[in-house]
């Protein structure tokens, strides 16, 4: 898979994440990594691993979030643009590797694909007062 590939299924499990309580949390990463069809073992591996760190800096995440996104606290935000801003402030801080251009550039690009008619504009306004 390639990198915008995964990054995509890591949203994909962080937006169904967000219809279940903390508890089935851990359970549906792991369902949804078993339903990747064009994942090979390694890349699961990685998707899971992603998945599960972002969620265990997401009081972190949201902080940010919330500090940076005026008058939007993640509590408003849609579901699938909230996923979205999380797995970019998770590769802006947390994934050195990631240049922080690429990780908006990837995020308004999902949100062109999943969000709303607004989601990529909203996106790009919340990540560029992050940096």
């Amino acid at each position: 898979m390639s990198r915008r590939e995964i990054r995509e299924q890591i949203f994909k499990i962080l937006f169904r994440a967000e219809f279940y309580t903390q508890e089935e949390l851990e359970d549906q990463i792991r369902l949804s990594a078993q339903e990747l069809e064009d994942a090979d073992a390694e890349d699961a591996a990685y998707i899971i691993e992603k998945t599960q760190d972002i969620c265990a800096h997401l009081e972190e995440i949201d902080g940010q979030i919330n500090a940076g996104a005026e008058k939007w606290k993640t509590g408003r935000m849609a579901k699938a643009e909230l996923a979205i801003i999380r797995l970019a402030v998770y590769e802006m801080k947390y994934e050195e590797e990631i240049p922080v251009s690429v990780a908006i550039n990837e995020a308004v690009e999902l949100a062109k694909t999943y969000g709303s008619d607004r989601g990529a504009s909203f996106v790009n306004g919340v990540l560029a007062r992050l940096v």
